[in-house]
């Protein structure tokens, strides 16, 4: 078996399943995802989503404005 890199994006490539199953160069972060769900109880989630859900409520509203120079 060859020893290649493959690089895509996972954003597009990947949104019914992941393409590359055991190549896939994010793996250890759906072991910290699954150890993250199996370990933290549904009550501590759901604080954790509503802390998260304030905190962007509360933020300041951000502008994004095109480039100098740059036409609409």
């Amino acid at each position: 078996m060859e020893n290649q890199t493959t690089t895509i994006n996972c954003a597009e490539a990947c949104v019914n399943g992941c393409v590359l199953g055991d190549r896939c160069p994010n793996l250890g972060y759906k072991e910290e995802a699954v150890k993250f769900v199996n370990d933290t109880s549904l009550d501590k989630m759901l604080e954790i989503a509503e802390a998260a859900r304030l905190k962007k409520m509360t933020a300041p509203t951000q502008w994004v404005l095109p480039e100098d120079g740059e036409s609409w």
